[in-house]
């Protein structure tokens, strides 16, 4: 059972929604009535459709909605419209663009300066609309539009005032664009909205454009700070709100979840616990995703629901890979018992990775979550700076709800010498596994141990592991060597006691 933290829990009847659940989510419910609202973004960050779906949902609460554009024409808002499958039925669009007669020699201004004349008429056109259809929710896009307009900063600002009062006497909450193409950031309106939203785009050396939004004011709410990833697709805007693990709650009974293999969870002192975190780092090829796997099949063998991400092989590539080892990872994907889900990290944000968790676990019900790998996940992310606090609170989250997250993590080098991983998260984890390759009597051999076990004991031995196509097979501990875990192990004879008292007593004659 998960409960959100009351904090944080909006008066939601009170807020005009938005018509995107997760802005709403980011906003505290939504944005108060009859009040003006600033959304600034760059050209393509998607101002426009938050727009429109802002004043759909006005239309599907049976409101009146006025789209007033100074920039688009009304068949280019239509034909943004049906990109996303919608129609605009239901909204008043009133075009204030220029038409082609200004063109005419005779239209040009030659006593006046434009802005004394055009200002005053686009003004008293948009009051006109607002006074003959009563408007509860209002677009005017854009904002630079009027700036250049108001010809001076003085009369923008007191334009923009004037507006305020006039909306807020008629009830309407108002959404006002702004492209900043004629500053970088107007502080100016800023300072009179009643919220500010900034769309931000993103332009990465490789993949896909990111984009995230942040609130940077909203007078007398609650929200939630910080950058929040959101992606544009085919129905509009999607935003994931960052991810607070405070926020949640859950009710568990800490259970122990094992492996099925009877030697790895002796290593583990009976398995792994519900709500913790395990990492299991190793060399390329020593078998951390076999065994991430083998966790998977056993919870959904007892009925339970496990998700898979994986970052650094396809989804055909492992199932083959889990056949050839006797694993029977295919039929519990094929029931559903399984999800696994290949994340291209040129193209998944960070924020819409973990919405995808965040659906696993509350909707799906999974109790073991595996991400595979760190270095792919380390690469999903702008900055890598801030993949450790991330990681923390999406462990702080799934713990908090009961699921088991199993992190593999492959380091860089194969046999000798020390070996490094791009991102260190062994502090974070409940639990290490470490897997190593190391060379003895001709032959390159993988090793298996537990470094790491909070809350519980574990065997400290180190044990060989083999993966054959019956499974996965470990060994008795090793301890016929030492050094094992530098790859390149001496070989210690051992004696029986009866030989080492035959060889005191030959000592002592």
């Amino acid at each position: 059972m998960m409960t959100k933290n009351p904090l944080i829990e909006p008066p939601s009847a009170k807020l005009a929604k938005t018509g995107i659940a997760g802005l709403d989510d980011v906003l505290g419910g939504g944005l108060t009535p009859d009040r003006l609202y600033l959304l600034e973004g760059v050209p393509g960050s998607g101002k426009t459709t938050v727009a429109i779906q802002y004043l759909r949902e006005g239309v599907l609460l049976g409101e009146s909605v006025l789209y007033v554009t100074l920039s688009e024409t009304a068949g280019e808002l239509k034909a943004g419209a049906e990109s996303h499958g919608w129609t605009l039925d239901g909204i008043t669009i009133r075009e204030l663009v220029p038409s082609e007669d200004t063109l005419q020699p005779v239209e040009q201004y030659t006593m006046f300066h434009p802005a004394e004349i055009e200002l005053g008429e686009t003004t008293a056109a948009i009051i006109a609309d607002v006074e003959r259809l009563k408007p509860s929710r209002v677009v005017i896009d854009s904002l630079s539009e009027l700036r250049l307009l108001a010809g001076d900063e003085l009369r923008f600002r007191r334009q923009i005032l004037a507006m305020k009062q006039f909306f807020n006497g008629r009830k309407c909450t108002v959404l006002v664009l702004d492209d900043m193409t004629s500053s970088q950031r107007d502080l100016q309106v800023q300072s009179i909205a009643h919220g500010v939203i900034y769309l931000e785009q993103l332009n990465p050396d490789y993949g896909t454009d990111r984009r995230r939004l942040r609130v940077v004011k909203y007078r007398g709410m609650k929200y939630r700070g910080g950058y929040h990833d959101y992606t544009i697709q085919r129905g509009g805007l999607m935003v994931f709100p960052r991810l607070v693990a405070a926020e949640y709650r859950g009710e568990f009974t800490r259970g122990r979840m094992e492996s099925g293999n009877a030697e790895l969870d002796r290593l583990l002192g009976g398995g792994i616990e519900q709500g913790t975190s395990t990492l299991i780092v190793g060399s390329p090829g020593t078998g951390k995703s076999t065994i991430s796997a083998l966790f998977a099949v056993a919870a959904a063998s007892r009925g339970e629901c496990a998700a898979m991400f994986i970052f650094d092989e396809s989804v055909k590539t492992l199932l083959s890979r889990c056949d050839g080892l006797g694993i029977d990872l295919r039929s519990q994907v094929e029931s559903q018992r399984v999800t696994v889900q290949a994340i291209d990290p040129a193209e998944l944000s960070p924020g819409e990775f973990a919405d995808a968790i965040r659906h696993a676990v509350e909707q799906q019900n999974a109790t073991i979550v595996v991400i595979d790998s760190l270095n792919g996940y380390l690469n999903a992310m702008l900055d890598e700076r801030y993949l450790i606090v991330q990681l923390h609170e999406l462990l702080a989250y799934l713990g908090q709800l009961g699921a088991a997250t199993i992190l593999v993590g492959a380091h860089q080098g194969m046999i000798g010498g020390p070996m490094n991983s791009p991102v260190d998260v062994s502090y974070l984890a409940d639990s290490v596994i470490l897997m190593r390759y190391f060379e003895a009597e001709g032959e390159v051999r993988q090793a298996v141990s537990v470094v790491k076990k909070r809350g519980g004991n574990h065997e400290r031995t180190i044990r060989e592991i083999k993966l054959t196509g019956g499974g996965i097979e470990i060994g008795e501990p090793l301890r016929q060597f030492r050094g094992v875990l530098t790859g390149v192990p001496v070989y210690n004879h051992v004696t029986s006691p009866q030989q080492t008292s035959l060889q005191k007593h030959e000592q002592q004659s």
